[in-house]
């Protein structure tokens, strides 16, 4: 079992391993992705009946729920990458926090904006400095942090290693935004979905909850593969693999 890890682990962290079965997975991922984010998306908005108290109001869930979820994901893989980076020098880690870093900063401001227009009807205000949306803020600006460093710098290394020190530090606020609501007194609501016990929300509301998630996270995963791809590309140009691989 250790072994079988340990292989797949040094397969995936070689940019021509990584390359040519990414490859074959895009093509089945893409559209699974999409009908899945479809299918959740349009099931909640359009389909799931009104909440009791918040009425239609409460559809946004099925967006900013997965975006925001999806943000988290994203920066604690991004967190790992950076740890593997510096650890292990590893050439795909610091290629998986460029490419993680851009669409995980779009995700972030889409949990911000669809919870401040949710916040409109539910606090009266579109924003307040509460602990849960000032740490997803902060995981917003992390993002856009890492993105920088890694484009601003101009050696790919010390770039990589600037990018890995700012994700796994920032993982801390991974933390800080999961648990915010419990921490300290907060507007937020708690966690809509519980990792054990029994959800609040009645499977009707949850079903098409969870396929939106599952569905951002394909496409997310699907992102990241064209990047990653991309960067690979760019950085290998000169390999003789790449130019083979590509006739």
């Amino acid at each position: 079992m250790w072994q079988t890890l340990t292989r797949w682990y040094h397969q995936w962290g070689s940019p021509r391993y990584f390359f040519q079965y990414s490859g074959v997975l895009l093509p089945w991922l893409w559209p699974l992705a999409v009908l899945t984010l479809v299918v959740g998306v349009v099931w909640g908005l359009a389909f799931a009946p009104a909440d009791y108290q918040q009425g239609n109001s409460y559809r946004i869930i099925f967006i900013h729920v997965p975006a925001a979820s999806a943000a988290l994901l994203g920066y604690i893989a991004m967190g790992v990458a950076g740890l593997v980076g510096l650890v292990w020098r590893m050439k795909m880690a610091d290629i998986m926090i460029k490419a993680i870093a851009p669409f995980g900063a779009v995700l972030a401001a889409i949990a911000l904006i669809t919870g401040a227009i949710w916040g409109k009807p539910t606090w009266g205000t579109y924003w307040v400095w509460d602990a849960r949306l000032t740490s997803m803020l902060l995981m917003l600006f992390l993002y856009l942090g890492v993105f920088a460093l890694m484009n601003a710098i101009p050696d790919p290394r010390q770039a990589g290693r600037a990018a890995s020190l700012l994700s796994v530090v920032g993982v801390i606020n991974v933390v800080i935004v999961k648990y915010s609501v419990e921490w300290w007194q907060s507007l937020h609501q708690g966690s809509t979905l519980k990792v054990v016990g029994e959800s609040a929300m009645p499977s009707e509301m949850l079903a098409p909850l969870l396929i939106s998630m599952l569905g951002i996270y394909l496409f997310f995963a699907c992102t990241v593969l064209m990047r990653a791809r991309t960067e690979i590309m760019v950085r290998e140009r000169k390999s003789q693999w790449l130019r083979e691989v590509l006739r």
